[in-house]
C-alpha cells in the first residue's frame, strides 16, 4: 500500500461488495444481489491492482469466517456451487481495472464495454463452478445447459441493468473523483 487513503478506499469496496450481499433478491440456484455493482466499481474507480485487492480481501474477509457472503460464510464456503462467482468478482475487478486504466478518455459505450467484459469473467467462473461443483461433489449430474441457464440466462438481465447503472455513474464520477485526487 503506498498510502492510507489506498489501505481505507480497499476496505470500503470490500465493505461495500459485502454489504451488496444482503441486499438479494432469491431466485433458483444463484440469488440475484448488488455484489457485481460493487465489484464493478472497485474496478473502475481503484484500477486494476487496488479493485482485485478489494475483492480478495472481501473473498478472505468471508473464507474466515465473517458471514459477508449471501449465504454465510466460512472456509466450507468453497464447496457452495456459487463460490465460483466470488471467484469470478476477483478477476473481474482485475479486468475491469486494467481496461479503464487503457483507456484515455472514458465514456458511457467504452465503460459499457469495460463493465461486459469484466461481467463476463464473472459468468465464465461462475458458471464452470456451478457445474463442476454439482456434477462433482455434490454429486447431481446436471447437463452444462442447466448450469448455463440457471447461473446465466435467469441470472444476466439483472446484471444488464447494474451495467448501464455502473457505467452510467462511473461516467459522472470518475472526472471529479481524478479531479480531487482520489483516483489516477
Amino acid at each position: 500500500m503506498k498510502n492510507t487513503r489506498e489501505l481505507i478506499l480497499v476496505a470500503m469496496f470490500a465493505a461495500l461488495t459485502a454489504i451488496g450481499s444482503f441486499i438479494k433478491i432469491p431466485i433458483p440456484y444463484v440469488p440475484f444481489t448488488l455484489q457485481y455493482l460493487f465489484c464493478a466499481f472497485a474496478g473502475i474507480i481503484l484500477g486494476s491492482r487496488l479493485g482485485a485487492l478489494s475483492q480478495i480481501v472481501y473473498v478472505l474477509i468471508g473464507l474466515a469466517g465473517v458471514p459477508v457472503f449471501t449465504e454465510g460464510g466460512g472456509l466450507s464456503y468453497i464447496f457452495k456451487p456459487t463460490f465460483g462467482y466470488l471467484i469470478g468478482f476477483i478477476v473481474a475487478a482485475y479486468v475491469i481495472g486494467k481496461a479503464r486504466e487503457n483507456v484515455k478518455k472514458l465514456n458511457f459505450i467504452k465503460a459499457i464495454c469495460i463493465l461486459l467484459v469484466g461481467l463476463f469473467f464473472i459468468y465464465l467462473f461462475g458458471v464452470v463452478y456451478l457445474y463442476i461443483s454439482y456434477n462433482s461433489y455434490l454429486g447431481k449430474n446436471i447437463t452444462f445447459y442447466f448450469a448455463f441457464f440457471y447461473g446465466f440466462v435467469v441470472c444476466i438481465p439483472g446484471d444488464l441493468v447494474l451495467t448501464v447503472f455502473a457505467a452510467y455513474i462511473s461516467v459522472k464520477i470518475l472526472p471529479l473523483l481524478k479531479k480531487s485526487g482520489y483516483v489516477q
